[in-house]
């Protein structure tokens, strides 16, 4: 099937289903197909219209602070941090696929989403710097993803256990994870405007016995400071910050996380450098550290992290990032998510110089006379988030990127991005999020091929989890 047929196929079986009467608890599976799909569609009709007078499930043991936030509707009920599982926190997720596979009763668990896309725009061929609503006026899938995934046990300190994690992602978003030397020249060479890309494929092993548990992630996994991250259903809004575009996407190495208690975690690693497979010229070998701090009442979480560092030289996206990230609760349904980081790179290719820079990436608006030059950005975001129902809130991104020396962007200016959002949850399986958001460039014209300091957009995607 075309993208355009996956998704008319999407929303109306979103729409059929949605106004389905309720049905009864799922019974289960056989070996019959017809089982099988019968079973898959009660779920969604249990998601969907619950028994009001079902009983509730016991929350399972956890090992740690109290979880500050309701997921739904929030991505998450914990103050995130990368490269690997809350530490103590049980997996208690259920999807329908595999419900429907063996009445969800593996460790192992198959499952995925759509996601779907509109937008509209100031801006008549690409909205850049903007990410994931990227192609202008345009009715996109911008995510197919696959997981195949089992999580360590962290809650239990007995024996050491394990995990991994696989991920197929076709889409427009491709380009938002591609690596040099992973499958990278549909975006490097031909520059696709849909492309498949193995996201994340690593392996977990907990350690219980090492300070209050460690978690060592061994593979490729996501970039690991910040808010955002690739993968739709783990952000606030559909699009993304400008502070998050420009800034690393994936890694390849190794990442130690440890509980030291239930204040205090430590992260370190090596990785090849960012956005580059461990093949490629490109590689550098790379350090990696992360504190994060919570409170005991745990309105509180400071995350910070060195990323990616080494010599610092001009290599494909060798950025040399430090990065914090706040958290904070106001009350049970206010809470604020802040970053800010600064990066640089050195020995960047002078725009018009001799030396010209690698493919799909910029050269550096240098001083005069200058063949190579320091690159460095610097960039803030904040969310305020507003929980109005356990399947609604709203979210208010104010976003403030320098990009000093054009380095990242194409354009040496600075750029400000203010995005009102509603997120809507029907049940646990669809997601709907409408924004409007309103970006601009001081410096130069920056947006509509460099012919407009200004840009609008109002968009949404729809996600559709099995």
């Amino acid at each position: 099937m075309t993208p355009r047929e996956i998704l008319l196929a999407t929303l109306l079986f979103v729409s059929l289903s949605a106004h389905a009467q309720t049905t009864p608890p799922p019974v289960a599976p056989t070996a019959s197909p017809s089982s099988f799909f019968t079973h898959w569609k009660n779920f969604y009709g249990q998601d969907w219209h619950p028994d009001p007078n079902a009983p509730a499930s016991p929350a399972p043991p956890r090992r740690g602070l109290p979880s500050p936030l309701d997921s739904p509707p929030f991505p998450s009920i914990d103050w995130s941090y990368g490269g690997s599982p809350v530490i103590g926190e049980p997996d208690t997720n259920s999807y329908p696929l595999m419900t429907a596979i063996n009445g969800a009763k593996s460790r192992i668990k198959i499952y995925g989403w759509l996601d779907p896309t509109l937008n509209f725009s100031t801006s008549s061929n690409r909205n850049t710097p903007v990410g994931n609503d990227l192609f202008s006026n345009r009715f996109e899938l911008n995510q197919a993803v696959l997981y195949v995934e089992r999580l360590p046990n962290s809650v239990q300190r007995d024996h050491i256990d394990w995990g991994f994690h696989l991920t197929a992602l076709y889409g427009t978003d491709y380009r938002y994870t591609t690596n040099k030397g992973y499958f990278s020249s549909q975006l490097l060479k031909h520059g696709r405007q849909y492309g498949f890309d193995p996201s994340l494929e690593y392996v977990d092993i907990y350690f219980p016995h090492v300070a209050q548990g460690m978690n060592l992630r061994i593979g490729r996994y996501i970039s690991i400071p910040g808010i955002e991250a690739q993968l739709s259903p783990n952000n606030y809004l559909f699009s993304h910050s400008l502070l998050y575009v420009i800034d690393p996407f994936t890694d390849t190495g190794a990442l130690a996380t440890i509980k030291l208690s239930n204040r205090w975690l430590i992260q370190l690693g090596i990785t090849a450098g960012h956005d580059v497979a461990p093949w490629t010229s490109d590689a550098k070998p790379s350090g990696t550290a992360c504190v994060s701090f919570t409170t005991q009442s745990a309105k509180d979480n400071i995350y910070a992290c060195a990323n990616g560092i080494n010599s610092g030289k001009y290599a494909f996206d060798n950025l040399q990032q430090y990065d914090a990230t706040w958290y904070h609760k106001f009350s049970k349904t206010i809470h604020i998510a802040t970053e800010a980081w600064y990066m640089y790179q050195l020995d960047v290719p002078a725009v018009g110089g001799p030396i010209q820079p690698q493919t799909n990436t910029n050269g550096a608006y240098c001083r005069p006379g200058q063949i190579r030059c320091t690159a460095p950005e610097y960039a803030i975001v904040n969310y305020l988030n507003k929980q109005l129902s356990p399947h609604d809130y709203i979210t208010l991104r104010s976003d403030f990127l320098n990009d000093k020396k054009g380095q990242r962007t194409g354009f040496q200016t600075r750029y400000s991005e203010n995005t009102l959002a509603w997120n809507h949850w029907i049940g646990s399986t669809i997601q709907i999020r409408p924004e409007l958001r309103f970006d601009r460039a001081w410096d130069s014209a920056a947006y509509d091929n460099g012919t407009r300091h200004n840009q609008f957009t109002a968009a949404s995607d729809l996600i559709f989890h099995f």
